[in-house]
């Protein structure tokens, strides 16, 4: 999804902002504020749902390469065949050369006759990269080949950074001009990965039709797309009847367009079957924030990502029959387009970033507990571009082959499971006021915390929607309702912060070499991995209390893991 705001900005602001990173601490004489957090352990909620465990790009065959191949490594490692990853271009035509917005795998051309001719191996090479590193497909089905588009030409398109978004639309985005052909491909696409996967893996994907059909990435109306939709997942169904199957993934919560697809699914004739309604396992839609420059620094949207997912939750709530039905966010960031560059962008590469999704997937758990739908995930719609200039700004969680502090924040939340615990914050902007106006009075500091077994896990931010200096928080965290008179609980304490696990600060110290040396290199690797604040330490617990004290400062992020 594109935001029209990153058209025209100046290429050397955007330069200063990307390279410059948040001023994010205050001067000597702003004083600290006291916040208190609490934590009840006594007082578990629902299952802390591992919403975080899906990630995407428009680029499938950055997969396949070195960053690629590293970076799905390291997710792999949060959570072995527990996280997803989606991709957009898995059937459009091409040789599999990647490009900004652009990817290909030509499973689909004919021979002089029109006859079909499928190629798996470029998809294979891209699904097995990703098993082989514990990672499982959330399949989309999409674009559409050129030997199948009703307007094939141009096809590859043209588009770069700076230029008109709307020259990436061009023959992929259109119908086909035969549906018959389009389920044929799908069903043997299907039938494939059944035959080389096996049927008890491919149960365990999601398969979803295309990529926001509610604007210009289907360039047909919405009744061609429930059309293609319906053929699609009756030939999913057909080679796998127990496929997870849904969507419709649409740009932003997708509003009437959204509504007339549930409406469909459920009550409309299927074009494919012609029988009533069309299979839906999972929902999907997106949501993005909307970044902006105000006085010479990057503003952040939180309200606007927000704010969207709140109406969709209503939406998908306003039918009983899908109360329980599984929702993946299946893009959810800070705004629209992670291969764009722009000032409004400068937030990517640092702490900004970061602080901002431990407040926003915090926040998601609480939409969800609000309209009482069944949230499964949220996709964090960033990979890495391979080849590109060190921390040139993109939306990524890597750089090349150097993890940026995003990706920290993933590792804190695989860090945390079981049941959620209760949180009080001094400090808590509260839901409805974010959802209003933002973060752009006060800080938000709270946190988001659970309970597992003998380990309770406590994940605090320091996040206000302005990248400018400010004052830290002198956060005093107590946990109640420990299953323990007294004795000692060991600490672990995880930092993300100017000076922890943040590769970018580092880079900035070196002199921001264009071409990190070895040594270099191997600093910024470390530099860029999960850090500790401090060694592990004990501390005293009373009458199942446990008190801690610590700085966080603005666009920080900490865990605190308790064990005993």
């Amino acid at each position: 999804m594109m935001d029209p705001s990153l058209i025209g900005k100046p290429a050397c602001l955007a330069l200063l902002l990307l390279t410059a990173g948040p001023v994010a601490r205050a001067s000597a004489a702003d004083a600290t504020f006291p916040v208190t957090i609490k934590v009840d352990a006594a007082r578990p909620q629902g299952e802390l749902k591992p919403i975080w465990r899906f990630f995407g790009a428009d680029e499938p065959n950055y997969a396949t390469m070195k960053d690629g191949r590293k970076l799905l490594e390291e997710l792999g490692q949060l959570g072995p065949h527990q996280v997803y990853f989606r991709a957009h271009n898995l059937l459009t035509s091409g040789d599999g050369t990647p490009a900004l917005k652009w990817g290909s795998s030509n499973a689909y051309t004919e021979d002089a006759k029109g006859n079909p001719v499928y190629d798996w191996r470029i998809l294979d090479r891209i699904f097995d990269t990703y098993r082989d590193r514990g990672l499982e497909p959330y399949a989309q089905i999409g674009f559409m080949p050129q030997a199948l588009s009703a307007r094939p030409e141009p096809y590859q398109h043209e588009w770069r950074p700076g230029l008109p978004y709307n020259k990436v639309y061009t023959g992929w985005a259109h119908p086909p001009k035969d549906y018959g052909k389009w389920a044929e491909l799908v069903f043997q696409w299907v039938k494939h990965d059944v035959e080389r996967y096996g049927r008890a893996e491919v149960e365990r994907w999601y398969w979803e039709v295309w990529n926001e059909p509610n604007i210009a990435y289907w360039q047909g109306t919405p009744e061609e797309f429930h059309k293609l939709h319906d053929f699609a997942v009756d030939a999913v169904r057909r080679a796998l009847p127990t496929a997870r199957v849904g969507g419709p993934d649409t740009a932003g919560g997708g509003g009437p367009f959204l509504r007339g697809f549930l409406e469909h699914c459920l009550r409309g004739t299927n074009h494919a079957t012609g029988a009533q309604g069309t299979p839906i396992d999972f929902l999907s839609f997106h949501a993005k924030g909307a970044p902006k420059v105000v006085d010479g620094h990057v503003q952040m949207g939180i309200a606007n990502q927000l704010r969207t997912i709140d109406g969709a939750f209503a939406i998908i709530a306003s039918f009983p029959e899908l109360k329980d039905k599984p929702i993946v966010i299946g893009e959810s960031d800070p705004e629209g387009c992670a291969a764009c560059q722009g000032p409004q962008l400068g937030y990517r590469n640092g702490t900004m970033y970061s602080s901002y999704t431990a407040a926003v997937f915090a926040r998601k758990h609480d939409l969800a507990e609000k309209h009482g739908v069944n949230l499964e995930g949220a996709l964090t719609w960033a990979f890495e571009f391979e080849d590109q200039p060190y921390f040139a700004g993109f939306r990524a969680l890597a750089t090349n082959g150097v993890d940026l502090p995003v990706l920290n924040v993933f590792r804190m939340f695989g860090k945390m499971g079981g049941r959620r615990l209760a949180v009080k914050s001094s400090a808590d902007a509260g839901l409805e006021a974010i959802l209003k106006a933002g973060v752009r009075g006060v800080p938000d500091v709270s946190a988001l915390a659970s309970l597992e077994g003998k380990r309770l896990t406590v994940m605090a931010w320091h996040y206000h929607d302005d990248d400018a200096p400010g004052a830290d928080a002198a956060v005093e965290l107590s946990v109640s309702g420990l299953p323990m008179a007294g004795g000692q609980a060991r600490v672990q304490h995880y930092r993300i912060d100017e000076t922890h696990s943040n590769s970018f600060a580092a880079w900035k110290r070196m002199g921001s070499p264009i071409a990190p040396n070895e040594q270099q290199y191997g600093q910024l690797e470390a530099a860029g991995k999960l850090a500790p604040m401090e060694a592990p330490a004990t501390v005293g617990v009373d009458k199942g209390q446990a008190v801690l004290r610590f700085a966080l400062p603005r666009q920080a992020v900490s865990l605190v893991v308790l064990e005993w």
